[in-house]
């Protein structure tokens, strides 16, 4: 019976064993929850980031969308002119264009090509914001009101340049020159960054000559 007694005291933990791993698993679950907030911070400010950068991202990619499916000017149609770029309705700040960007579906009767703009209008807390102005019906005998869609805030100035092969201009009028410029450059200012975007195009007249 003594031994058994013996053994039986020898096989339990004393309270200092049992203190020191208490302590221990308490400094395992520290050290765990302070990786694990951190990991959601982490994803928190990451999450964040591209809730911020989506909108740009959105802005950009239609804006290079839209040049990449210009249409090249035939005769009078399709005309790129930049000598008027103000419009005091809706702030235009670049020329019309015609791209083909239009979505053909059974609702509406219009084609693909339609003519598009941007403009910058008063946004929220004194700063501007940038619209795509789009024009579907091409044909009509009156002037449509073009259709304003919002893009991105916080812009402060959006600037088209022209490449011709050589240099760029900041015009450019295709009713005296026969094609489309090589490139069009397109610098887009915010309030804390200046975003700029080169748009080859590969687009040209065709003629029988």
């Amino acid at each position: 019976m003594k031994m058994t007694k013996t053994v039986q005291s020898r096989a339990a933990f004393t309270l200092i064993e049992v203190l020191i791993a208490i302590a221990v698993f308490a400094i395992i679950l520290a050290a765990i929850n302070t990786v694990f907030y951190g990991a959601i911070h982490l994803r928190n400010r990451t999450m964040e980031a591209l809730d911020e950068a989506a909108p740009l991202q959105h802005a950009l990619a239609t804006i290079r969308s839209d040049l990449a499916n210009i249409v090249a000017p035939r005769n009078t149609n399709y005309a790129l002119q930049t000598t008027v770029i103000s419009d005091p309705q809706f702030g235009q700040t670049t020329p019309d264009f015609y791209t083909a960007t239009g979505q053909i579906d059974g609702m509406v009767p219009f084609g693909d090509v339609q003519k598009v703009s941007y403009g910058l209008v008063p946004g929220a807390n004194g700063s501007r914001d940038l619209v795509r102005l789009v024009s579907r019906n091409l044909l009509g005998t009156t002037t449509e009101t073009p259709a304003q869609q919002w893009l991105l805030g916080g812009v402060q100035n959006i600037t088209f340049h022209y490449f011709d092969g050589s240099q760029w201009a900041e015009v450019w009028d295709t009713t005296t020159q026969s094609n489309l410029p090589n490139a069009i450059k397109v610098d887009l200012q915010l309030t804390d960054n200046l975003m700029q975007m080169v748009v080859a195009l590969d687009t040209r007249v065709r003629t029988n000559q």
